[in-house]
């Protein structure tokens, strides 16, 4: 393959990347966005860490490009941009080559297999479940729709408003 289409092939990788990445989070914010609260104050990490990832990689290119340069003139030879793009591009897949193998492999991983006690292992749920069940059956309060075969789930009420119909249910 000649430099040119390999260069090629990782720009196209990192511009189709960048566009699903950038595609995802709008379409995560129009899905989910409430109309009557800004978008700043329901979606400020995702915005924020987007604005983050951009501005490192903007001074990782500047960064790079004044020690590229620099290595070009040290050596007699005038730089190109098309040998600084390649090699930032090569860069930046490298990068993100490890950091999306580290974080793949962290949640394939823990999402298959159990840490007891860990909190992104799913027997943490269980464990609370099960120890509410024996609260609530201790002080009379386990709702009557709470199932009561073994191994069946329990799905905790969420708001305060469900608890207090849970109860008012079990009062009557």
């Amino acid at each position: 393959m000649s430099g040119a289409v390999a260069m090629a092939v990782v720009l196209a990788i990192i511009v189709v990347s960048m566009v699903v990445l950038i595609h995802a989070t709008i379409r995560s914010i129009r899905n989910n966005r409430n109309r009557d609260r800004s978008i700043w104050r329901e979606f400020s990490l995702s915005l924020i860490f987007m604005i983050l990832f951009f501005a490192s990689w903007i001074g990782q290119a500047i960064a790079q490009f004044q020690e590229f340069t620099d290595e070009a003139l040290s050596h007699g030879q005038h730089p190109s941009i098309g040998d600084f793009v390649s090699s930032f591009s090569a860069s930046t897949l490298e990068n993100w080559q490890s950091e999306f193998l580290q974080l793949f492999s962290f949640v394939t991983l823990s999402a298959l297999y159990i840490h007891k006690g860990s909190a992104e292992s799913k027997d943490g749920d269980e464990n609370i479940e099960a120890s509410l069940r024996r609260i609530e059956t201790a002080m009379g309060t386990l709702p009557p729709t709470a199932p009561t075969e073994p191994g069946e789930t329990y799905r905790l009420p969420e708001t305060p408003l469900e608890i207090e119909d849970e109860l008012r249910r079990g009062a009557r």
